[in-house]
């Protein structure tokens, strides 16, 4: 892709993402942190692919003078999603629509950060448009429990299901919160849709569909 971007004069974006941080040891999140990541853990052939496509991405903009954007995309949700694609929005809505109990991984005290979709597309946007190649976190700050947000969910839902606990999977990150300086000092750019407003939007979307 990014051969195709020099052939046409085209400027190159790269989707990555928060993983590139693995689990942690700093919080917030800045895009100076190198992260904590197992290379040979379950979770590793994502990670790895990921922070080596930033690697050959910021090459290619070195030698090849080609314009490239990098963004670090946080947890992001909001309608369309699939119900099955096995992340935390979608696995608790599906359980809450379906009457299934909501599966909570560890003890539910690790924390996650939920952009609306409408959000992180305005966020990309500014980026293609700014002049910035190295990484910036897109995503929003507000962190929450993942025990809060099932309790969020069960509310907005109006159901009372019982959550059910299953073992934290090897090498799940215990917390993720950006540090969106950076986006909102070059890009002018910051989420504008509360967690409690995505997600009403997002559950009567698929509230519509069933």
């Amino acid at each position: 892709w990014m051969d195709l971007a020099r052939e046409h004069g085209a400027s190159f974006l790269l989707a990555s993402t928060s993983e590139c941080y693995g689990d942690p040891k700093e919080n917030p999140q800045q895009e100076s942190y190198w992260g904590n990541v197992n290379p040979v853990g379950p979770r590793s052939v994502y990670d790895e692919a990921k922070r080596f496509a930033e690697a050959l991405t910021m090459a290619y903009h070195r030698h090849h003078k080609l314009k490239t954007h990098i963004a670090r995309i946080f947890n992001t949700y909001g309608p369309r999603m699939k119900l099955n694609d096995g992340r935390v929005v979608p696995s608790f809505l599906d359980s809450a629509l379906h009457g299934k109990p909501l599966s909570v991984y560890g003890d539910g005290k690790q924390t996650r950060s939920f952009c609306y979709v409408s959000d992180l597309v305005d966020g990309l946007c500014k980026l293609m448009q700014s002049e910035e190649a190295y990484p910036v976190n897109l995503g929003n700050p507000e962190e929450i429990t993942i025990l809060e947000f099932a309790e969020r969910i069960q509310r907005l839902t109006g159901t009372d299901l019982p959550l059910a606990y299953e073992p934290m999977p090897e090498d799940d990150p215990k917390q993720r919160k950006p540090d969106i300086t950076k986006a909102r000092t070059l890009l002018g750019w910051e989420p504008r849709v509360g967690l409690e407003e995505g997600l009403q939007r997002t559950i009567e979307y698929f509230q519509s569909m069933s």
